[in-house]
């Protein structure tokens, strides 16, 4: 690391041991202070930073990061689910009430051009969102603006986060018949899988690698041929934010493309597809970690079996009963 990018560590680590220090995570002033500060610190595009490579220290200071990242994220979600469930017209009038609403604006057209591009044009007919939360805003973007005649399963861990989210949308006369909670652990989950056409994978649902990618073994050996596979990842400095996902943990998926953001969305967008199994077991291909160098406003394509790389302009681009 130069001397920009150490002092640009330093500085994360500092206000982890700040925001290590804090009583409580659940939203007040002083989190949300020093949040603000992580997060305008970890979102400015910085390509050369690679987390993975850095010492073991930084790397243990990251994973702690993460998680209580992911508990202030779980606290701010239910505070704000709180607060438009109570109102008494259709709480999903009032989303832009939550601070970070544009961005979620803005991650689920990036996820539907994504989806639309590499679906050639075919609209999935049900969808699957784990780790959905108290306020599942991707579900409910995607339902509301982009996919309006889709069904969404959306699993979460936590009754009470279901509770919350279900009471959120269920003023909503069009998208409370769409939209269904399913508190379970996914790893419980397995029949059900092969009826989504596309599962998307929240970037908190299993913290560190081992985690992460024995939910993706997981949903590859459950979900059907064909099906996308859309996952959340982190690039740069944001990775001190969310986990990493890398084509090389998609074992039985084919790696469609991966596309980092510059601007205020943080998560990267990782699509993916289920390959077909052979009779003996085995999958036919599979993911190749030979991706190029990371070109931060530009999406980073394997074309098929190919191998081939190519890098384009991304424009701003079976219901089921459950028991």
């Amino acid at each position: 690391m130069d001397c920009q990018e150490e002092q640009l560590v330093n500085t994360i680590c500092d206000l982890y041991e700040k925001i290590s220090k804090l009583e409580s995570l659940k939203p007040s002033e002083d989190v949300n202070i020093l949040f603000s500060q992580l997060v305008s610190t970890c979102i400015p595009p910085n390509p050369n930073i690679d987390v993975t490579k850095m010492c073991d220290t930084v790397q243990e200071t990251r994973q702690k990061l993460i998680k209580i990242c992911g508990e202030a994220e779980g606290h701010l979600e239910h505070h704000f689910s709180s607060i438009l469930t109570s109102f008494e017209d259709n709480p999903l009038h009032h989303l832009n009430l939550f601070p970070y609403y544009n961005n979620y604006i803005k991650l689920g057209k990036l996820e539907y051009d994504l989806l639309t591009q590499n679906l050639n044009g075919l609209v999935p007919r049900n969808v699957a969102f784990i780790g959905s939360g108290p306020l599942p805003l991707t579900s409910i973007v995607l339902a509301s603006s982009h996919l309006k005649e889709t069904v969404f399963h959306n699993f979460d861990i936590d009754p009470s986060a279901n509770s919350l989210a279900s009471l959120l949308v269920s003023s909503d006369p069009d998208i409370s018949q769409r939209m269904f909670f399913h508190t379970v652990d996914i790893m419980n989950v397995t029949e059900s899988l092969k009826s989504f056409d596309v599962v998307f994978l929240a970037a908190l649902v299993g913290m560190n690698k081992e985690d992460k990618v024995r939910v993706i073994e997981h949903l590859q050996k459950h979900m059907a041929p064909g099906a996308v596979l859309m996952l959340r990842s982190a690039h740069g400095p944001r990775a001190f934010l969310y986990p990493i996902v890398e084509p090389c943990d998609l074992q039985g998926f084919e790696v469609l493309s991966i596309y980092h953001p510059t601007d205020d969305v943080i998560n990267s967008v990782v699509i993916s597809k289920k390959l077909p199994v052979v009779s003996n077991g085995s999958v036919v291909g599979g993911p190749s970690c030979l991706l190029m160098p990371c070109n931060c406003s530009k999406i980073h394509a394997i074309m098929n079996k190919k191998k081939k790389m190519m890098i384009e302009e991304l424009e701003a681009s079976r219901e089921e009963q459950f028991s």
